[in-house]
């Protein structure tokens, strides 16, 4: 499944999590109910991925965990905030720097509506 296919479905996933509660939970909560609803869908979700750092020969297992990782392709960052902070962007593009991934969704399930509290982030991987 390409990378789109899945953001697609994990996007749908969290529209129908956030019509069903809306906003107020814990991140908790909307992680479960995110994992429940993408296992259902047959998509392989990693949860609170550990997230190294290697600077040259050294590797630095300094406690960065991604949220979810989906197929191994899209790393996915979960808020429950009332509105979404620059640190959550870049706390965003570092995880997929340091994964080699290109694609991360931002996802705050805080605001009222869900649509524009889901972000795309693109990583450009060097070759």
């Amino acid at each position: 499944m390409h990378e789109n296919e899945i953001a697609e479905q994990i996007v749908d996933a969290a529209f129908k999590i956030h019509k069903t509660y809306g906003p107020g939970l814990l991140e908790s909560a909307y992680e479960a109910m995110l994992v429940y609803e993408l296992e259902k869908r047959g998509l392989r979700v990693v949860c609170q991925q550990p997230m190294a750092l290697v600077y040259e020969e050294m590797r630095l297992d300094i406690g960065y965990r991604a949220d979810l990782v989906v197929e191994d392709a899209v790393i996915v960052e979960l808020k429950s905030v009332e509105t979404i902070a620059r640190v959550h962007f870049k706390q965003l593009l570092t995880y997929l720097r340091v994964s080699d991934k290109r694609l991360g969704l931002l996802i705050n399930f805080g605001g009222d509506k869900i649509g524009p509290n889901i972000k795309r982030i693109a990583n450009k991987l060097q070759d």
